[in-house]
């Protein structure tokens, strides 16, 4: 027998996230590194757990088995209850066969068991793909206060901004009295940010109704948010006011680690009363050699500095050999930097060796974008990687061969 919880959080946790491209090759986008010891995945379960949401659904399906590994029990965000905790839910099969998720309303449709174990009075429907902070219990106290049927997190993003987003027209109130799916002209500037409280009750009925419909794209901005509204629910848009970042471009995500950086960042980690919490394996303090040089950059534990390193974020692990020069670029976990390699306005993924010498990307300007290498990639002493290059598994086989 399970305990009744007020609330139970659905992650959605299995979006491919094509536009990382080498980054996601092997990994789902949630699960891809960010901030120098964290997981993009660890800030919406932190922020469960620093909103006392203890009960949380991860629904994986793209490349799950990083994510599912590094989740585990859930202990690193006090998620391992007896009555409660973290489960990862991919796709199963059922009596009536096995079925992948087909949209954010069909994965939360196919884990209503889930749900209703624990028989809660509200469930809030997150992405796992976002970094910020938010308080869901403020927004939960919000959506009770008005005896919203839904309460839809909303950010107010520029005019010119607006037409990418699922816009929010309200009243006074902040009762939603439209909802328009990426306006060419746009009434207002309320932005969608894909988190979601309803009522359970009134959730399954439309989500039952959604599945029942052979034309629905089971998803819940496309069909379920339209479909409530017509029906004249209490809907409410619920202004957050903090950081908030969608990384799911190559340029957002390496702007967003850059956001951490500086005396002042725009976005905070070393928040003591808003801890975001992660899985990392202990490793030594990082080392700075006598003649290296650091200068605006975060370093993570277990790193091994002898060159020079500005404006960069370095995961743990990394090697920086001497005379190699790092500089606006984010470096994950395990990379080894050889003896006089450069690398400049980049994103080098996990395990990668870059040979002595070689040059990875040119320093920024507007005119040039930023080169990705993706994981467990060796790059060869004195290699000259053009700026804006996506290096994966394919891209060296084509090099072997001349084809670059």
């Amino acid at each position: 027998m399970y305990k009744k919880q007020q609330c139970v959080a659905m992650l959605l946790a299995g979006g491919q996230g094509s536009r990382l491209y080498a980054l996601t090759e092997k990994t789902a986008k949630p699960a891809v590194p960010f901030g120098g010891k964290y997981r993009i995945i660890d800030f919406p379960l932190s922020n469960c757990v620093n909103s006392h949401i203890y009960t949380v659904g991860v629904l994986t399906q793209y490349q799950p088995l990083v994510l599912n590994e590094y989740i585990g029990n859930g202990q690193p965000w006090d998620l391992d209850r007896m009555q409660s905790g973290v489960m990862v839910l991919p796709p199963y099969q059922g009596k009536d066969g096995a079925d992948w998720y087909k949209g954010t309303a069909n994965a939360i449709y196919q884990n209503l068991d889930f749900i209703r174990r624990y028989d809660p009075d509200y469930v809030l429907v997150l992405s796992g793909d976002h970094i910020y902070k938010m308080d869901y219990a403020a927004m939960l106290r919000e959506h009770k206060k008005n005896g919203a049927d839904c309460t839809i997190a909303v950010l107010n993003v520029s005019l010119e901004e607006a037409s990418r987003f699922g816009i929010m027209n309200t009243d006074e109130d902040g009762r939603i009295l439209e909802f328009e799916e990426k306006p060419a002209h746009p009434k207002s500037t309320n932005a969608s940010m894909g988190i979601y409280i309803f009522g359970r009750e009134l959730l399954e009925k439309y989500l039952i109704a959604d599945e029942a419909d052979p034309n629905s794209s089971n998803d819940f901005g496309k069909n379920i948010i339209p479909a409530m509204l017509a029906d004249g629910c209490k809907m409410y848009a619920y202004p957050f006011e903090g950081y908030w970042k969608d990384v799911g471009t190559i340029a957002s995500l390496w702007k967003a680690n850059m956001d951490l950086l500086g005396d002042e960042p725009e976005f905070d980690l070393r928040d003591k009363n808003w801890k975001i919490y992660s899985r990392n394996a202990a490793m030594p303090p990082h080392h700075v050699g006598e003649k290296a040089k650091i200068s605006n950059s975060l370093i993570t534990e277990g790193c091994d500095i002898e060159g020079i390193v500005e404006n960069s974020i370095l995961f743990s692990g990394v090697k920086i050999e001497r005379g190699a020069y790092i500089k606006d670029s984010v470096i994950m976990s395990g990379v080894t930097v050889k003896e006089g390699a450069t690398v400049n306005y980049s994103i080098i993924d996990e395990n990668c060796e870059l040979g002595r010498g070689c040059v990875i990307g040119r320093t920024r300007n507007p005119e040039e974008e930023i080169t990705v290498i993706g994981s467990d990639i060796k790059i060869d002493d004195g290699d000259d990687i053009p700026s804006g290059s996506m290096v994966n598994g394919a891209w060296i086989e084509s090099k072997k061969v001349g084809q670059i």
